[in-house]
């Protein structure tokens, strides 16, 4: 899709700085306190973009498939497995319309792809990672939160503007639970700074100091087929 092919060369920019790399601390200590990954699992990363997470998932020893819809970000993300010689496998395809066989996979994980999800689509959305997903398999999906500090900003149109979040449809906790409620195995959020707080604040003292007063700025869910 050309809203993210036009960002994929600047995408990585993002994890060079104090903030940007507790951001990325932060959700992935959420995320793998959620989901059980062992080595040798068969795991699909959606929404993979530069292969962030994908590049996680195989140094802990998965074998791994990203799929996204952005072309550039997928060249980006087989050059930076290249370079670290991880054989993950890089695939175009939308996560509306997964082309795998039932049962394919021990996980299904989804990071900041979802914000690009239409409320109404995204119960079908998971339904598709639960197909693919073995029996006893999990599928965790990690969103920015539509109601926190960090949702609002995105949402502010004097901020989004020259941004792909002018195309978001940001959710809430209470939004995802209700996509599967008879699977949902767990749900956490994380990210209670501010994003207008200034750099020195952003370490887990202050994360950990704001959890229980407000709301976190990235959520996670995890169901279990």
């Amino acid at each position: 899709m050309a809203i993210f092919d036009s960002v994929a060369s600047d995408y990585d920019a993002w994890y060079t700085d104090k903030k940007g790399n507790f951001v990325d601390t932060v959700e992935t200590d959420l995320a793998f306190s959620m989901i059980d990954v062992e080595r040798g699992m068969n795991v699909l990363d959606i929404g993979c973009g530069t292969g962030n997470f994908s590049i996680k998932l195989a140094k802990m020893g998965c074998n791994v498939t990203g799929i996204d819809i952005s072309d550039n970000m997928l060249d980006i993300a087989r050059k930076k497995a290249a370079e670290e010689n991880l054989p993950i496998k890089f695939l175009h395809m939308d996560l509306n319309d997964l082309k795998f066989k039932e049962n394919e996979f021990d996980a299904v994980f989804s990071m900041a792809a979802f914000e690009f999800v239409d409320d109404k689509d995204a119960p079908k959305a998971l339904q598709g990672m639960l197909r693919v997903v073995k029996e006893g398999g999990q599928v965790l999906i990690g969103t920015i939160s539509s109601n926190s500090s960090w949702g609002k900003l995105y949402q502010d149109e004097n901020f989004n503007k020259d941004t792909v979040f002018k195309y978001a449809k940001f959710k809430t906790l209470d939004d995802m639970k209700n996509w599967n409620k008879e699977k949902l195995a767990a749900s956490g959020q994380c990210l209670f700074i501010s994003p207008l707080s200034p750099e020195e604040d952003y370490n887990y003292e202050k994360e950990n100091e704001l959890a229980e007063k407000t709301v976190g700025g990235y959520i996670c869910a995890l169901w279990k087929k």
